[in-house]
């Protein structure tokens, strides 16, 4: 099997924080290829604000069904035994704590484990969503996200500087160079990317890193 890396790495990896069973949501873009990475042997139990509870894998195009998409208007799948409900119930599965994890993308996140991505002041967007309910109803938030803006300044600080989405909600930082634990003293580099060294990472982030004895290697 090749070497995963870039996005790829980033979401085979977030794939890796479920078990067996999980009540899970999935965020729009990068967070939505998770389902393609899943591990032998866990099932879970996928649900999108949209109303579906079930979501699967990502259809090709040309097998979808044009009844049946994502938050994001791409082609979407439900498993066996799935199922569509309204959105007073799906928020209310987020909203009411039912949810295990939730995996986003963002624009910032920082040190204290908390994540600013809805807007940009000054641009045109479309609205949060769903996610600052999923910062205030959910377990585990795992963030998945470039290192680094396409300027090169990183996207992981010591504070967001953008509109908050969620207070002191993250637990887990994953992009395409490391992956971050959020402790209550900073972020614990658990595991590096295949190519990169703790230089390369402590180059290109803002926030405070801890450095543990051990390091892990992202796959």
């Amino acid at each position: 099997m090749a070497e995963l890396k870039g996005r790829k790495l980033i979401a085979s990896r977030c794939a890796k924080f479920f078990k067996d069973g999980d009540f899970v949501n999935l965020g729009i873009g990068l967070p939505l290829m998770c389902v393609n990475y899943l591990p032998e042997g866990v099932d879970l139990w996928l649900e999108a604000e949209i109303g579906t509870v079930g979501s699967g894998a990502t259809p090709k195009w040309g097998e979808e069904d044009i009844d049946v998409i994502d938050a994001g208007g791409q082609p979407a799948s439900v498993i066996k035994g799935g199922s569509v409900c309204d959105h007073e119930t799906s928020f209310a599965y987020i909203r009411g704590g039912h949810i295990d994890a939730a995996v986003l993308g963002t624009l910032q996140v920082d040190e204290e484990g908390n994540i600013a991505n809805w807007t940009i002041p000054g641009k045109l967007v479309p609205g949060m969503g769903g996610a600052m309910d999923l910062c205030a109803g959910v377990k585990r938030i795992i963030v998945a996200t470039d290192h680094c803006e396409k300027s090169g300044r990183s996207k992981i600080l010591k504070k967001c500087t953008l509109p908050l989405t969620g207070v002191k909600c993250v637990t887990d930082i994953v992009t395409e160079k490391c992956y971050f634990q959020v402790g209550s003293d900073g972020l614990i580099l658990r595991e590096l990317a295949p190519g990169y060294t703790v230089e390369d990472v402590l180059a290109s982030t803002e926030a405070k890193v801890i450095i543990p004895d051990e390091i892990g290697v992202m796959e």
